[in-house]
């Protein structure tokens, strides 16, 4: 996960002072070098880090936080604040033009991710503001890049807009803007050619095709594993076509995270989105407030609700829920709940939004995905009757469902006591929640997987 490194870094630092009852100016500055260190490790900008230091030292050694009661917390406090500025304050949201269709021009260096992020946003924008998008394969010069393009568009079901290899991509982008009109498209969003690096050719065509269009966004698309080189791209685009924001691919990978600390203080242009996946449906909105209290090993739990609501079925919810209280909870409503966990996406990540999973002796908590393959193997090679009623299973059942997942009569054993405490734990939950004459929620009644 991008960011570990600077995470691991600075939370160690800030442990340090976290319960002080006093802070000394030593203190802060000792504090100010770990900071210094882990974030040039990270490959942030050295101009940048210069500034964040000072700014924060300032506030640090300022009379609020010195004379308060936690000095030690306010510190955490000042840097947490000073990080989301460093990012950009808050979500900058994707444009919306007065008159329909909103052009996106989409810009990079080639292997950035371009034509997969052109797919990602369109679908994003579909699935979460139900506009109607179309395509359209700009980049004439890499063979698979239109190719790419349709096979995506295919794969969404979304129209893409394209006149081949030989025809230029001014005149492409001009065609693909008058066909969105024709056919009532809300978006239009422009997938340009890149190079390897930045060449007069390259910025003298998206120029052209910029002067030609207007678009309304243009968002460089940018490979944060290449850490400071991010930054110098960034910078270049820039210059020539003045970028309204910044889309971060592989922030899911093993990246330094430098890069997205450093764009905004460099360009002053907002992070819009972050490709958090190869999937077609990993991009995400880019939160800086968020994203700093993961950093600082806060958590991130409102991008844990909003996963949740969007994948979780609420009438099956509350159809479960009712079963909870019954007791009426079999292996195929468990099996559905799995199902549903997995579509958030991978366990790791998600528990990396839970505050404190970063600290000491959690940060090293490795989710093994394949304990869920074979407790979906294990619940599959079960008959209708024992999933309905686990009660049936004998020995001999138990040694055919083994055998019948790939797995020993032990895993099945561990499975069904699990699964019987969980049943008991959440008769128990569900009647001390009634008992108390709380309304019942909206969410997973409190279930949990049982590993």
């Amino acid at each position: 996960m991008a960011f570990e490194g600077l995470a691991a870094r600075l939370q160690g630092t800030l442990t340090k002072i976290r319960g002080k009852g006093k802070v000394s100016e030593q203190d802060i500055k000792e504090m100010m070098r770990e900071v210094r260190l882990a974030l040039l490790e990270a490959d942030v900008n050295f101009k940048v880090v210069k500034q964040f230091i000072a700014s924060v030292k300032e506030k640090a050694l300022g009379q609020e936080v010195m004379k308060s009661l936690t000095p030690g917390q306010q510190v955490i406090k000042v840097v947490n604040e000073e990080l989301t500025t460093l990012m950009g304050s808050e979500q900058s949201k994707i444009a919306v033009a007065s008159k329909a269709p909103t052009i996106v021009m989409m810009v990079g260096l080639q292997g950035a991710g371009k034509t997969t992020t052109t797919a990602k946003l369109a679908n994003y924008l579909r699935k979460k503001h139900n506009r109607k998008p179309l395509l359209a394969a700009c980049d004439v010069y890499r063979p698979a890049a239109i190719k790419q393009l349709e096979t995506l568009g295919k794969q969404l079901d979304m129209p893409v807009f394209s006149l081949g290899d030989q025809v230029s991509p001014v005149e492409i982008a001009k065609q693909a803007v008058l066909k969105a009109k024709e056919e009532h498209h809300d978006y239009v969003i422009l997938d340009t050619a890149g190079r390897l690096h930045i060449d007069e050719s390259l910025m003298a065509e998206l120029s052209e095709i910029k002067a030609t269009v207007n678009p309304d966004e243009i968002l460089l698309v940018v490979d944060s594993m290449t850490g400071q080189d991010a930054v110098n791209v960034a910078e270049s685009f820039n210059e020539q076509l003045s970028i309204t924001g910044a889309v971060l691919t592989k922030l899911d990978g093993d990246t330094r995270g430098g890069a997205a600390i450093s764009i905004k203080a460099v360009t002053n242009t907002p992070i819009k989105f972050a490709g958090m996946g190869e999937k077609i449906d990993q991009l995400e909105p880019f939160y800086p407030d968020r994203m700093a209290s993961r950093i600082l090993g806060m958590g991130d739990v409102l991008s844990l609700i909003e996963k949740a609501q969007s994948n979780v079925d609420e009438e099956k919810a509350k159809e479960l829920e009712k079963k909870l209280r019954t007791m009426d909870f079999t292996f195929d409503d468990f099996l559905e709940q799995l199902e549903q966990v997995k579509s958030m996406g991978p366990l790791e990540d998600l528990l990396g939004m839970m505050p404190g999973m970063n600290k000491k002796g959690m940060k090293d908590l490795k989710v093994d995905e394949k304990q869920l393959v074979r407790v979906e193997a294990i619940v599959k090679s079960m008959t209708p009757l024992e999933k309905r009623d686990p009660s049936v299973i004998n020995g001999s059942r138990r040694k055919r469902i083994a055998k019948g997942s790939g797995t020993t009569i032990q895993d099945v054993n561990r499975l069904l006591k699990q699964f019987e405490d969980m049943k008991k734990m959440m008769k128990q939950m569900t009647g001390m929640q009634a008992g108390k004459g709380k309304k019942k929620g909206k969410g997973l009644g409190g279930f949990k997987l049982p590993f």
